[in-house]
């Protein structure tokens, strides 16, 4: 399933996960850099057992030890419920390793994406796109996260700031917390006019008006638009002078 760039996909994840559970068996992780953490999240919720006895060199059993990578690999695969139903978020993130994994497991499964990666596994996957989330439920989400911050919001500074939001979930979410740091109006670094093409556009022009004095023979236009053009482009060179910067942590 695909959506918008920081859309609610976790939150379809939940609402998916929360319809399904009584027809499936449901397992649901997030691949966070560790493969282990990965498979023990979904033997867990499918009540795979994660150790296995410890033997000594008489071969008898002293204790339990934890299941190497591959062995959790072998037994999910192994212990897998017949209705079971792999959620996983965030699906673009998983390791190679663990999509070729996937591919080999015969498993109901729904993965989430920002865009579709169309390689591997989701090659064989059928592609339904998200739609944007309305206006109601972005508003919810907003006093969700106020409810949850202890930030008391009118309804009309909540019509303000959803204004901001659009219609994205997440970016909501985010416009409440800084709202309650008092951030909201602040200038960002980002908000400036780039002007390089109205500079590029007066060269071009100070070009062409040299050009048109050395066909007419006029030698007045001819040196005016000369000396424009490098004046221009020298002012240009020196605009890009900056002091010296100092190091993070100097």
């Amino acid at each position: 399933m695909l959506g918008e760039f920081g859309g609610s996909l976790d939150d379809a994840a939940n609402a998916i996960e929360f319809e399904l559970r009584d027809s499936f068996s449901i397992a649901k992780a997030i691949y966070k850099g560790s493969g282990k953490n990965f498979f023990k999240a979904l033997a867990n919720a499918f009540d795979i057992d994660t150790t296995m006895p410890k033997l000594n060199a008489d071969r008898e059993e002293i204790g339990e030890k934890q299941m190497t990578l591959d062995e959790l690999k072998e037994e999910i695969a192994a212990n897998i419920p017949a209705d079971a139903l792999l959620i996983l978020p965030e699906a673009r993130r998983l390791s190679t390793g663990i999509r070729f994994w996937l591919e080999d497991l015969s498993c109901r499964m729904c993965c989430f994406s920002l865009t579709n990666p169309n390689r591997d596994i989701f090659l064989d996957m059928v592609e339904i796109e998200l739609s944007l989330p309305d206006d109601r439920t972005v508003r919810e989400a907003m006093e969700c996260e106020a409810s949850s911050i202890g930030l008391n919001i009118s309804a009309a500074r909540f019509s303000q700031l959803q204004s901001y939001a659009g219609r994205n979930s997440s970016a909501a979410r985010k416009i409440i917390r800084q709202e309650k740091l008092g951030l909201i109006g602040k200038i960002s670094h980002n908000q400036y006019l780039d002007i390089q093409p109205l500079v590029m556009a007066m060269f071009l022009g100070f070009g062409m008006l040299r050009f048109i004095g050395m066909g007419t023979g006029n030698r007045s236009l001819y040196l005016i638009g000369g000396i424009c053009m490098l004046l221009g482009m020298g002012l240009k060179s020196l605009g890009r002078i900056s002091g010296p910067r100092r190091k993070v942590g100097s």
